[in-house]
């Protein structure tokens, strides 16, 4: 059963450092839409299963789903993605044209880069398909879902969830692939001010793409799987060979150590050097 969340224009939530109340977040938010409406739920099994139930009835583009607390939360291949208390996770309902279903994980990437730079002044790169990460070690993950019927989305869905103060050392399982904002910084950072410009930036960046913008470049070059020897695996098949370049559409193009040149859409990335 889903904990009772709070919708922002319902219910008044007094505002605390640090706050993920819809108010805190929304007040004087600078985007027309992204995060105008905001579910909050302190604690949720999954946003992105939620954000879903709302996009199927209609729910305003720009609709936000956050938890304060993740319990069954999902990333790509329906492995587990852990968000415990002080993490972020939430999910964006949008509608866009299909042409630009591509370009959402890429400017989702680039928010999440944009927004850990600015708030923490930490470096952080895009490792192919869907990772940020810090010092090379995961700090993000990114999960795009969408609903097509020919040529129209019926909705897309960008769940987003990043570890800002957690102590990884108490998850041994994943304490050396994965980091947190507050252990590569010694401090804890505010969730508060990380989703406020993660928001931003992700409407600024989607708002360019009707227009002709493009976030590729940008994003390919953040790559930091390119010009490496990697290990794919896409299904029941493993692929070696150096990662040569990521297409518009999104995919990575391999190059086999035979020379051939293949394209990879959708596969879980093994760093080999």
């Amino acid at each position: 059963m889903l904990t009772p969340g709070f919708d922002l224009g319902k219910v008044s939530v007094f505002m605390v450092k640090d706050s993920l109340s819809p108010a805190s977040i929304a007040n004087n938010l600078e985007t027309c839409f992204i995060g105008q409406r905001i579910i909050y739920y302190p604690t949720l099994a999954s946003t992105m299963e939620v954000a879903r139930q709302e996009a199927q009835m209609g729910a305003v583009e720009g609709t936000v789903i956050l938890a304060d607390e993740q319990t069954a939360g999902r990333g790509r291949l329906k492995r587990v993605w852990l968000s415990p208390k002080g993490s972020i996770a939430l999910s964006v309902i949008l509608y866009p044209d299909v042409a630009y279903l591509p370009s959402l994980i890429m400017l989702a990437s680039l928010a999440v880069v944009h927004s850990i730079e600015a708030i923490t002044g930490l470096k952080s790169q895009i490792k192919w398909p869907n990772d940020v990460l810090v010092n090379g070690k995961k700090v993000c993950g990114i999960l795009v879902e969408s609903e097509v019927q020919g040529n129209s989305v019926d909705y897309a869905i960008v769940g987003i969830g990043i570890n800002v103060n957690i102590r990884l050392s108490h998850f041994p399982d994943i304490v050396s692939t994965a980091t947190s904002l507050s252990d590569e910084l010694g401090r804890d950072v505010s969730r508060l001010d990380v989703i406020r410009h993660l928001l931003v930036e992700m409407e600024r960046l989607y708002l360019t793409l009707p227009a002709g913008g493009s976030v590729y470049e940008e994003w390919r070059d953040r790559i930091v799987t390119l010009g490496k020897r990697v290990q794919i695996s896409s299904g029941k098949t493993r692929y070696d060979g150096i990662a040569e370049s990521a297409a518009r559409d999104g995919s990575l193009l391999l190059r086999l150590s035979d020379g051939g040149l293949i394209k990879i859409v959708a596969g879980d990335v093994t760093l080999r050097d």
